[in-house]
């Protein structure tokens, strides 16, 4: 049985509490996986996940990002990251969770697995920190245009002038989000997108710390990390040794039902990577780990760690 651990770190802003899960393996772990969650989630939606990863071997561990689950210190908070750069501070705090975790556990091997806006975290710390782990999983990520995220972000400049950082703009939520449900029919709620298990649909429905309208701030630090993960110098300083495995739906709208993933990986190759690997899945949405089949998803995240694993 794997034990958990929830405790909290400062922030490297200084003043917020970060909130952290940790399920750790009953006997030696073998390497560690850090989860970076999704935009309008929090991190304990990724228990199940975590405590597979426990019961084979692995320390799982993740944190509510800024703006996000136990991580918010005020209701104008959620969904909020800083007055500035705020992208840089939430990339800088999973850095420092790794720092603490990898300090407890010299040696081990230390995997990033990061979803959705994670996706683009996760793309972010394998840039500005290339030299300290043994692999990325991304999962659920897409590569828009320069055009459209310039225009994305001009966007939510505009809107943060004019308005405030925490102000919340139905016009960026749906330049955002806006589209992702159009393609499933019938549609039973407005998130049919994120998988086809109802169930899992309605508690995030359910759920007041789930798909709230993020602040205008959070749209435009999105935005600028969006940019500099899709910039091809900033692609180029990635290590060429590290392990990365791109997964997807086949009919996830955060990827344009697969093209996104397909033109990061490719991406990657150009860049050089020498270990980039990606697979779809068939008919499944954005949310794999919730998706119908997310056992068969989870056995194949396990299968590429431990294969990446020294001595494995």
């Amino acid at each position: 049985m794997p034990k958990f651990r929830e405790y909290t770190f400062l922030s490297t802003n200084g003043r917020t509490k970060i909130n952290v899960r940790r399920f750790d393996p009953d006997g030696l772990p073998r390497g560690i996986v850090q989860i970076a969650h999704g935009v309008a989630e929090h991190i304990s939606r990724y228990d199940g996940f975590m405590r597979y990863l426990a019961e084979n071997g692995f320390i799982a561990i993740g944190n509510d990002h800024l703006g996000h689950g136990l991580s918010v210190q005020s209701e104008s908070e959620l969904g909020w990251f800083a007055e500035e750069d705020g992208w840089s501070v939430v990339v800088n705090d999973m850095h420092k969770l790794h720092d603490i975790t990898f300090a407890e556990n010299p040696g081990l091997p230390y995997f990033l697995f990061g979803h959705s806006m994670g996706s683009f975290l996760t793309r972010t710390y394998i840039i500005k920190y290339p030299a300290e782990l043994a692999g990325a999983v991304i999962c659920g990520t897409g590569q828009q245009s320069p055009a459209l995220v310039g225009a994305g972000k001009a966007s939510a400049n505009l809107v943060c002038k004019m308005k405030g950082s925490k102000h919340r703009s139905k016009l960026l939520a749906g330049m955002a989000f806006g589209s992702y449900n159009k393609s499933f029919e019938p549609r039973r709620t407005d998130y049919d997108w994120l998988t086809r298990e109802n169930s899992i649909v309605d508690e995030y429905i359910a759920d007041p710390l789930c798909g709230f309208m993020p602040t205008a701030g959070l749209f435009r630090d999105m935005m600028s990390g969006i940019s500099f993960i899709t910039d091809p110098e900033n692609v180029a300083k990635m290590r060429k040794t590290l392990p990365v495995f791109f997964i997807s739906g086949d009919l996830d709208p955060v990827g344009e039902n697969g093209k996104g993933p397909a033109k990061a990986f490719h991406a990657f190759k150009e860049a050089g990577m020498n270990d980039v690997t990606i697979r779809f899945y068939k008919s499944c949405r954005h949310e794999l780990l919730n998706e119908t089949n997310r056992d068969e998803v989870m056995k194949d995240i396990l299968s590429w760690l431990e294969v990446r694993l020294p001595g494995d």
